[in-house]
C-alpha cells in the first residue's frame, strides 16, 4: 500500500464517520421536531361555558357554549336570530353589525362570552313588520337595498351612527372638533364606510339616512 493509498483510505473513513454522525443528528432532530405533533395544541379541546345574553330586551341562557364562539354565531346558531349576516367573517364588510350598549359592533369579531351583562340589539329588535323602526321604513321608502344581504348591518350601523353624532362624537371629516358634527352627506359617507354594499345601493342608503337625520339633501 502506498502512502497515497493510506491517506485516501483514512480520508474515506473520516468522511464516512462524519456523514453517519450527521445522519444520526438529522434523524434525532427530526424526531424531536415531530414529537410535538402528538401533543394537543393549546385550546384544542373546547372549553364549554354557560352564558347569559340579553338580546333585544330578553335574557337568553346559553348552556354549554364553546368559549370560542363569536357573538355572531351565537346569535345565528343558538338563538336563531339570522338577521345579522356572516359576510367576510373578518370585520371588514359590516354585514354582521349589531348594537351593543348603544354602540356599533361587528359581531363576528367579538366573543359571545365577552358580551354577558351587555344590552345587545339586532335588526330583529329594532322593529317589526307592523311597526318598523324609522330607519327601516326609510330604507324601504328609498330602496336602500337590492339583494338585502348587507341591509341588517347597514340599518343597525345607521341607527347607532346617528346616536353617535347626537352624542358629539366626531369623525375623520368633522371640521370643528369643539362642536357637534353637522349632519351631511360627507359625514354619513365617512361614518358608514365600514358597511359595504356589493349591489351599490349607496346613494339610496344615504337618502334614507338623511331623511331620518332630518338633513338637507
Amino acid at each position: 500500500m502506498t502512502e497515497f493509498d493510506a491517506k485516501r483510505r483514512q480520508w474515506l473513513k473520516v468522511s464516512a464517520a462524519t456523514a453517519g454522525t450527521a445522519a444520526v443528528a438529522r434523524q434525532m432532530t427530526g424526531e424531536a421536531q415531530a414529537a410535538p405533533r402528538d401533543v394537543p395544541a393549546p385550546f384544542a379541546t373546547p372549553v364549554y361555558v354557560n352564558v347569559q345574553l340579553r338580546v333585544n330586551g330578553a335574557d337568553h341562557q346559553l348552556l354549554r357554549l364553546d368559549s370560542r364562539t363569536t357573538l355572531l354565531d351565537a346569535l345565528r346558531e343558538r338563538l336563531h336570530l339570522t338577521g345579522s349576516k356572516k359576510g367576510c367573517d373578518q370585520g371588514q364588510c359590516g354585514a354582521c353589525t349589531v348594537i351593543v350598549d348603544g354602540r356599533r359592533v361587528t359581531s363576528c369579531l367579538t366573543l359571545a362570552v365577552m358580551q354577558e351583562g351587555h344590552e345587545i340589539t339586532t335588526i330583529e329588535g329594532l322593529g317589526t313588520p307592523r311597526n318598523l323602526h324609522p330607519m327601516q321604513a326609510a330604507f324601504v321608502k328609498h330602496d336602500g337595498y337590492q339583494c338585502g344581504f348587507c341591509t341588517p348591518g347597514q340599518i343597525c350601523s345607521a341607527v347607532a351612527m346617528l346616536d353617535e353624532m347626537k352624542a358629539g362624537m366626531p369623525s375623520h371629516v368633522t371640521a370643528d372638533l369643539t362642536k357637534h358634527a353637522v349632519a351631511s352627506a360627507a359625514e354619513f359617507r365617512e361614518r358608514m364606510s365600514g358597511n359595504l354594499c356589493r349591489c351599490g345601493a349607496y346613494s339610496n342608503i344615504q337618502e334614507a339616512i338623511a331623511e331620518v337625520a332630518g338633513a338637507k339633501r
